[in-house]
């Protein structure tokens, strides 16, 4: 045998025992891959319980009455329907035993419109921007002596609106009775006139003069 081939050999040999030793030495990761998961959804926001705590909700406002206290007939109409008419909170009474238990129901202004094409400033003769004060009529009595001078005559009064006017002569009341059920506006059913009447309030002081 040739001795020359030894050194050769001898290095191969020391190469492949170099390399089992480095593939020994390596870590070799046998773990399952991790799997990925996503975020988790974040909480539903918390909804507040309207009826958890009924006194800390707003209350509706409150509608402001356009006249209070007792007025003259200013007409015959006022005269013959009520005579004196005394306006409170909840109802409104005539010296003639007239009496309507009314609820307070919104404040329109003189150019909207009670039944088509009707308004409450043409009727009652005051300018479109007049605040007036609508009520329903829950209850009636009639005059006791003429039972037909109810504001609607027989048929029962649905709705009454109210206006106050200041005149150099005294606070003016204007009043009209409406019948129907619906509450009146432009597409209202059944809403229509059935009287128109003012009445007086006291004079109004005179003014001081130079």
């Amino acid at each position: 045998m040739n001795r020359r081939l030894f050194p050769a050999v001898g290095l191969l040999a020391a190469a492949v025992l170099a390399m089992a030793a480095c593939s020994q030495s390596a870590p070799v990761n046998t773990a399952a891959p991790q799997e990925t998961t996503a975020a988790p959804p974040a909480p539903p926001k918390a909804v507040p319980d309207p009826d958890a705590d009924p006194v800390s909700r707003a209350s509706p406002p409150m509608l402001t009455p356009v006249a209070l206290g007792t007025f003259d007939p200013g007409n015959p109409v006022a005269q013959a329907t009520t005579g004196k008419l005394t306006i409170d909170d909840l109802e409104m009474k005539g010296e003639n035993g007239s009496l309507y238990k009314t609820e307070r129901v919104a404040i329109v202004r003189g150019g909207d419109q009670y039944s088509a094409g009707q308004t409450y400033g043409a009727t009652m003769q005051v300018e479109a921007s007049q605040a007036v004060e609508l009520r329903r009529v829950i209850e009636q009595t009639p005059p006791k002596e003429t039972p037909a001078n109810a504001f609607c005559g027989t048929h029962p009064t649905g709705f009454i609106a109210l206006a106050k006017v200041s005149e150099a002569t005294g606070d003016v009341i204007k009043l009209i009775a409406l019948q129907g059920s619906d509450l009146p506006a432009a597409s209202a059913q059944g809403v229509g006139l059935c009287a128109s009447m003012f009445y007086m309030g006291k004079a109004l002081p005179d003014k001081a003069t130079s």
